[in-house]
C-alpha cells in the first residue's frame, strides 16, 4: 500500500511532523531522503569525533550530527541538514534552541552518496554559502577527497595526502584527509 506524504511547505509544519524520517525541506518543498549506507555513516563519525574534541578542547561553539535542521531560508522555507555541523560559541542562544538552528552553521559538512548528482550537491553547497555558512567540506568517499568551498569561487580539493585545516574559523585543527577513508 502507497503512503501519502503530508503537504509540508513550512519549516513549523517540519518540525511538528516527526514521523517522516530522513527529509529536508528546500524553497518549500520537501525532500525525502533515503537511509545513509555504512560507509556514509562511519565517513561522518570519523570527522565528527575529531572535529568535536577540537571545539569542545577549546570551547569555540558546538559540533552537531546528522540530521540536525538548520532553517537557512523563508517565503518559502528552507530546512537543509548536513551530515556534520559546526556553530561558532558567540552565535548559539543563551538559551537551549528547541526547533531548528536559526541560519546557517559556520561550517557545514556533505558526505556524498552513491547516488548524488553533482548539481543538486553544487546547489546546496551555493545554499549554505548564500545563508552564511563560512566553509563547506564536501567529502566524497568513491574519489577519496574533500573538497573545500570558502565562497563561490574558493574552492580546493583535498586528496589523501594532504591535511583538512580549519582555517580561520577553527585555528589550529588540522585532519589527515586519509584519516576520513580508513
Amino acid at each position: 500500500m502507497a503512503t501519502t506524504q503530508p503537504h509540508i511547505v513550512s519549516a513549523e509544519q517540519l518540525l511538528k511532523t516527526p514521523d517522516l524520517g530522513r527529509c529536508e525541506l528546500v524553497r518549500g518543498e520537501l525532500i525525502m531522503m533515503t537511509p545513509a549506507g555504512f560507509e556514509h555513516g562511519s565517513i561522518v563519525a570519523k570527522m565528527t569525533a575529531p572535529l568535536g574534541g577540537f571545539v569542545k578542547k577549546h570551547q569555540l561553539g558546538r559540533v552537531t550530527g546528522v540530521g540536525t535542521g538548520f532553517l537557512i531560508g523563508h517565503d518559502p522555507d528552507t530546512v537543509r541538514a548536513p551530515d556534520v555541523a559546526f556553530v561558532r560559541a558567540g552565535r548559539i542562544p543563551a538559551e537551549p534552541v528547541r526547533g531548528f538552528f536559526p541560519g546557517a552553521p559556520d561550517l557545514a559538512v556533505e558526505v556524498l552518496s552513491p547516488d548524488d548528482r553533482a548539481s543538486r550537491v553544487l546547489d546546496k553547497v551555493h545554499q549554505w554559502l548564500e545563508a552564511g555558512c563560512g566553509i563547506v567540506w564536501v567529502v566524497d568517499p568513491e574519489k577519496q577527497t574533500v573538497t573545500v568551498h570558502e565562497g563561490p569561487n574558493r574552492t580546493a580539493t583535498l586528496r589523501t595526502a594532504d591535511e583538512l585545516s580549519g582555517a580561520d574559523l577553527l585555528p589550529g585543527f588540522r585532519f589527515p584527509v586519509a584519516k576520513i577513508f580508513e
